[in-house]
């Protein structure tokens, strides 16, 4: 398969995966899980922590580092390693809202001790996957650090969110993954976390929770969150769809780079198209059909 018609291929999917919305309706919260054993937050046993600014590391990572994100996802906010305390507490507010307690953010912060702390003592993520899939999840985390690199993410191995961007959108979808892992059981978490190598299946994780972003925003009458969940989280799927295809697909790194670009114009085009038709209620809310 050329670059030229997996990109075309990608752009049809994207499309056709998009066209009817991708919200979760109805709305269903988690519900409250009081049966099983928590890791420990640490010392200051707070959900939520903050990494310390350091002006070098986060300007270099911010103007130089994430600018193939930012140009991909045309957002200047993406891994910019300043959030803002009205995006963390929408956050909050979402692992509040679906008794999501037991899950660790960590707001620009580099935290490998607290991380390997962490992975241990999950006793909700069964020990085989902890020390095979989980050890090296963590491994990389610790040598190549989201503080420097960026890269929003939900790591079920710790039970951990490490965000990086001031996007609204982004903190909710990422928080959508950790509803997701708990959703299932404790014998099939270690499984549903590795089925990401399989082919399509990241694509599945990908889009519940998107569609739970988005869901979230719709129920809580957020309507510049929804709007702003279509023109982020739909190019941010068409990468998936190109990151997918390119794990099979031998291709220069220029290349690859190229033809998720391209992959996203769809994408952003799909998004601002629903962005668009996002009709207000007057209190902040939606009254847009999904499916």
């Amino acid at each position: 398969m050329t670059a030229r018609s997996f990109t075309l291929l990608s752009s049809l999917l994207l499309l056709f995966l998009l066209a009817g919305g991708c919200a979760t309706l109805p709305y269903q919260y988690s519900a409250a899980r009081e049966d099983v054993e928590l890791p420990e937050f640490g010392p200051a046993g707070t959900q939520i922590d903050r990494g310390k600014p350091v002006a070098f590391l986060d300007g270099v990572g911010h103007y130089v580092v994430s600018l193939p994100s930012k140009l991909i996802l045309l957002n200047w906010e993406v891994d910019n390693h300043r959030i803002s305390p009205e995006t963390e507490a929408l956050l909050s507010d979402y692992l509040a809202a679906n008794h999501l307690s037991e899950v660790k953010v960590r707001l620009n912060q580099y935290a490998p001790g607290g991380e390997w702390r962490r992975l241990v003592a999950n006793r909700e993520m069964p020990g085989f996957f902890k020390y095979t899939l989980g050890a090296i999840s963590t491994s990389l985390y610790t040598i190549m650090p989201g503080r420097f690199f960026g890269g929003d993410n939900y790591n079920p191995y710790t039970n951990t969110l490490s965000i990086y961007s001031d996007l609204p959108a982004v903190v909710l979808h990422e928080g959508a993954h950790a509803k997701d892992f708990a959703a299932q059981s404790r014998n099939f978490r270690g499984w549903y976390a590795m089925m990401r190598i399989l082919p399509l299946v990241p694509l599945w994780q990908e889009a519940e929770a998107t569609g739970d972003a988005v869901g979230y925003t719709i129920e809580e009458k957020l309507t510049e969150e929804q709007k702003d969940s279509y023109k982020i989280l739909y190019p941010a799927y068409a990468t998936y769809i190109a990151g997918e295809g390119l794990r099979w697909v031998p291709l220069e790194p220029w290349i690859s780079y190229a033809a998720q670009l391209a992959v996203a114009v769809p994408g952003h085009i799909t998004g601002r198209i629903k962005a668009a038709m996002v009709e207000e209620d007057g209190k902040g809310g939606t009254a847009e059909p999904q499916k």
